[in-house]
């Protein structure tokens, strides 16, 4: 929908770097409007921006939550990195308890953390990339640094904020 708002955990740049980097090559072009992201909800509706603003400033005031890539997700069509954080499961519990009542269905399910480097292509190439990364995967951490929101404009995305983790 556009309009709708989407928020986002904020990959360090040294991760997003290599996370970018395998994006642009292995994501179909004329389909890859964004960087590489870890989404906490798709779509909330363009009123909730204030409060959801306001949240996200108060779970700036935390630390960091740690993170780290553990596998792979094969998305049938696309290659995700799978994602395994307590600190950012409950920071989207927290986060889904205070915008309670306007989350869609699709934020409302469970939550499975990922950064998607490919989505959208045939089976086989989706498979050959899967195979391929599978033989080199080693799990490393990811730098988490901040929360972000965003306005969802049809394929692109406007930033609307950023809020960086200032706790220790």
């Amino acid at each position: 929908m556009a309009g709708a708002l989407i928020v986002t955990a904020e990959i360090a740049p040294s991760d997003l770097a290599w996370l970018d980097r395998l994006r642009q090559a292995c994501y179909p072009v004329e389909r890859n409007h964004l960087r590489a992201h870890l989404t906490l909800f798709h779509a909330l509706p363009p009123s909730a921006e204030g409060e959801a603003r306001s949240v996200l400033s108060r779970l700036g005031a935390g630390a960091p939550p740690r993170a780290s890539i553990e596998g792979l997700m094969d998305l049938g069509g696309g290659v995700a990195f799978r994602v395994v954080s307590p600190d950012l499961d409950r920071i989207r519990a927290e986060l889904s308890k205070d915008l309670h009542g306007l989350l869609g269905a699709q934020d409302s399910g469970g939550w499975r953390p990922h950064v998607t480097i490919q989505n959208k292509v045939p089976v086989k190439e989706a498979n050959r990339l899967l195979e391929r990364l599978r033989g080199e995967f080693q799990p490393r951490p990811l730098g988490i640094q901040g929360l972000g929101l965003h306005r969802y404009l049809g394929g692109p995305w406007e930033t609307l904020a950023v809020t960086a983790f200032r706790g220790r």
